[in-house]
């Protein structure tokens, strides 16, 4: 069970460094982004600020946010947003 633990842990701390990368970016066009929860290979996001409801909105997500949480972190299968 710890290592389960350990492992989790593991993972979130690579999904909070790639949000700190991207996170300027975001926060540069008037939004933010922020890990809400991570259970097993799922990662669940916020996006808010201007970004929720912005027509880039997806873009950004599915072509910066997701595929970098993927590549750092190969053992995430699914990023959802919230």
């Amino acid at each position: 069970m710890a290592a389960k633990r350990d492992n989790q842990k593991k993972i979130e701390n690579k999904v909070k460094a790639v949000l700190k990368k991207v996170r300027p970016y975001i926060q540069m066009h008037g939004g933010d982004v922020k890990l809400i929860d991570l259970k097993d290979d799922t990662v669940f996001l916020e996006i808010s600020g201007a970004c929720a409801g912005c027509p880039l909105a997806d873009l950004t997500y599915n072509k910066m946010i997701c595929a970098l949480i993927k590549e750092e972190a190969p053992e995430i299968k699914k990023v959802i947003l919230t």
